[in-house]
């Protein structure tokens, strides 16, 4: 289990987080969002050992992680930068990390080599982004830790590199019961790939739910009315958005389906119709619901 408690993380006269509290599960499939510089890169950093929490507790298996190497041996860090590796090769990675990670499995590293195909004699200096990201994976999965952490996981890759490298992280998942946390701006690829999510922004987490929670809790509803209608009107559920734009009046709502159906039938729409909500939608609405200005956010 992680478990993030009250963290603060500043630097100089600044916070990047600010007050951060986050417990995820074992063999979770976590997705973290958020525009630039909403801290989501600081969180993955303080999770991996890299940064000490100027306050609070980052802890996992019930343990703080900054200088405890038993913990940070659980853990794989694949950074959004990989300019450290720039003079290694493949292969030097490969023994670079055997060094430090009893649990890596050669045979799994040649298995998911084989499927990439990578040259492991070239410096990656010689890589394009997407195939340093592509290395970075397959040993990071190789490492067999039981937490793996990814910043923009799918930046750089081409659309079937992405369906390949996906794939390889959900048997990874499958097979040894890994937790996996990404930062993405790409809502798409959370939809598809995480069981729950955390919005951040200015350092804060906005919300942290289940994703089938998120979906199946926040309704758009097309309808109509005889007369002009307000906030005033409605009852029983959350109403995140209200607009009406000629005899059409557009509601999104927050709630128990059936009981935002029967509020609304209750003054006698002459239209009902519910539309399916993307995700980008839902988290547009949370936002302004919450005071946020959902234009900062990346779409």
């Amino acid at each position: 289990m992680i478990e993030i408690k009250n963290a603060v993380m500043r630097f100089e006269d600044s916070n990047a987080l600010d007050g951060v509290d986050i417990v995820i599960p074992e063999g979770c499939a976590y997705g973290l969002l958020g525009s630039n510089g909403a801290g989501k890169s600081t969180l993955l950093r303080l999770l991996s050992g890299i940064y000490r929490p100027f306050s609070g507790e980052v802890l996992i298996d019930g343990q703080p992680v900054y200088n405890n190497v038993p913990i940070k041996e659980k853990v794989f860090f694949i950074n959004d930068e990989t300019i450290q590796f720039n003079d290694m090769t493949l292969s030097d990675m490969r023994a670079y990390y055997k060094r430090f990670y009893s649990s890596f499995d050669d045979a799994l590293f040649e298995k998911l080599h084989s499927t990439i195909g990578l040259p492991m004699k070239k410096r990656l200096t010689t890589f394009s982004k997407g195939m340093k990201r592509q290395a970075a994976v397959i040993c990071g999965i190789a490492c067999k830790t039981p937490y793996l952490f990814l910043d923009e996981a799918f930046d750089g890759l081409d659309p079937t590199m992405r369906i390949i490298v996906k794939q390889m992280l959900i048997d990874a998942m499958l097979d040894n019961d890994l937790t996996v946390i990404f930062s993405s701006h790409n809502l798409n690829e959370i939809d598809e790939f995480c069981d729950r999510v955390g919005l951040m922004h200015a350092g804060k987490v906005v919300f942290d739910r289940e994703l089938d929670n998120v979906k199946g809790s926040v309704v758009k509803i097309q309808t109509a009315f005889d007369r002009p209608v307000t906030r005033e009107d409605f009852s029983g559920f959350e109403l995140l958005h209200l607009e009406s734009t000629g005899s059409v009046t557009h509601i999104i709502a927050k709630g128990d389906r059936e009981t935002i159906r029967s509020s609304i039938n209750a003054l006698s729409p002459k239209l009902y119709d519910e539309v399916p909500l993307s995700l980008e939608e839902i988290f547009i609405y949370e936002m302004e619901v919450l005071g946020y200005d959902s234009s900062k956010l990346d779409r």
